[in-house]
């Protein structure tokens, strides 16, 4: 085997969808190294279990994991039970709330079942950080506590935008990125993989590595993944998401709902195609030879696929081109641009600005009884908020129909 050969093309798969990495002939190296001495290397991502379901943005980050996986590296797949109940403060403007040790495990109990839809359960070590984090004494966490300042803490932009806005920031959350740090110090780990929003928790590992003699981790960081309106990161709060345990029908009908532009951008993070496959079918969209509806079927089935099945997926498309074809949407639809002084509004508030309820309880109860749809995906979840930023087609029972722009 030519070793040589051998880095490039993995750093190249590597490489792919990233926005940094720190840095690149250090893991180049370390990649060398691997191959000469049949080593896999210590790949770590660490997820708090906040929420009970995963979305296609939590995907980003296990999907380069697979990619590591298919590379012959170890995949180390961290719940982070211990930090969940301190919470990141990462681009939070104010303090988490707390969750119970009962809650934790819940919800780590339903991302265990989820990421096996992508990652090969038989490669990946799925670890607590509460195992080596429990076993902290009072002692070991000053110990911990005295490798950073308070200085170097209000260099991370969320605190010091709280700091020079007066708003709190408790003691435990400084605690965050150090315990975030330990972990990687526990597993040893080679690379660490993370949000671009993660950096500064990342950089907190190297350094603690470096501290404890160990070889400082590599850091992969990728991007945050934009949700269905293209401009907010994908959340279930924001109602922008498509959560891997959502049905088939509507899953597919979600990434159908994507603008032309985003679907590029969603191959790149999201599909197993290579780098080569997804350019040839950019230039055959770009050459007309390829209509952009169809690149995008392609890529809704992919997704359906992985995580339901190939037969679902058949069904989902099928199902999707008969609604399709009846031209649910009217051609001469009304266009609303609804003007908001928030980053977001309430559907229930929406549904009654743009005259379809009388009031916000009628919205609970359209949604209830499934009569509310955005981009003929049915809404079920009345506590969503829409991003502004936002053009959706709204349809609520069988003759209100707009396409509103939230501006």
């Amino acid at each position: 085997m030519d070793i040589e050969k051998e880095v490039l093309r993995q750093f190249a798969i590597i490489k792919r969808g990233s926005v940094e990495i720190i840095d690149e002939d250090e893991l180049k190296e370390k990649l060398r190294e691997s191959l000469k001495n049949n080593k896999p290397l210590k790949i770590k991502a660490g997820f708090d279990p906040t929420a009970p379901d995963l979305h296609l943005g939590h995907t980003v980050l296990i999907q380069k994991l697979k990619q590591f996986q298919m590379l012959g590296h170890q995949v180390y797949f961290l719940i982070g039970d211990f930090t969940g109940m301190i919470g990141d403060p990462t681009g939070k403007n104010e303090t988490r709330k707390a969750l119970s040790k009962e809650e934790i495990e819940k919800n780590a109990e339903t991302y265990k079942k989820q990421i096996f839809k992508i990652l090969d359960k038989e490669k990946t070590k799925v670890v607590y950080n509460s195992e080596w984090c429990s076993r902290l004494s009072s002692s070991d966490l000053i110990k911990l506590a005295a490798n950073m300042t308070v200085a170097r803490m209000l260099e991370r932009d969320d605190f010091s935008k709280r700091f020079h806005s007066n708003k709190p920031i408790s003691i435990h959350e400084f605690l965050y990125p150090l315990i975030q740090g330990y972990d990687s110090v526990a597993l040893e780990a080679d690379v660490e993989l993370g949000g671009t929003d993660q950096k500064f928790n990342l950089l907190v590992g190297r350094e603690l590595q470096r501290k404890d003699n160990q070889r400082p981790q590599s850091i992969l960081m990728m991007p945050i993944l934009e949700g269905l309106d293209g401009v907010n990161k994908m959340s279930k709060s924001l109602g922008n998401y498509v959560g891997i345990m959502d049905k088939p029908n509507e899953m597919y009908g979600k990434i159908m709902s994507i603008s032309d532009k985003l679907m590029w951008r969603y191959y790149e993070l999201l599909s197993d195609r290579s780098i080569k496959e997804i350019d040839e079918l950019q230039q055959s969209v770009k050459e007309e030879s390829l209509h952009p509806k169809k690149a995008k079927e392609m890529l809704a089935f992919e997704i359906v696929e992985r995580f339901h099945s190939r037969d679902e997926a058949k069904k989902a498309a099928s199902y999707f081109e008969e609604m399709f074809k009846k031209k649910e949407v009217p051609d001469d639809i009304q266009t609303m641009d609804i003007k908001i002084d928030d980053n977001e509004i309430w559907i229930c508030h929406l549904l009654k600005e743009i005259g379809f309820v009388k009031s916000s309880s009628q919205a609970k109860r359209m949604i209830k009884s499934n009569a509310v749809s955005m981009d003929s995906v049915k809404i079920t979840d009345d506590s969503i908020k829409i991003a502004k930023g936002t053009q959706t087609v709204i349809k609520v029972g069988k003759k209100n129909i707009a396409k509103i722009n939230l501006v």
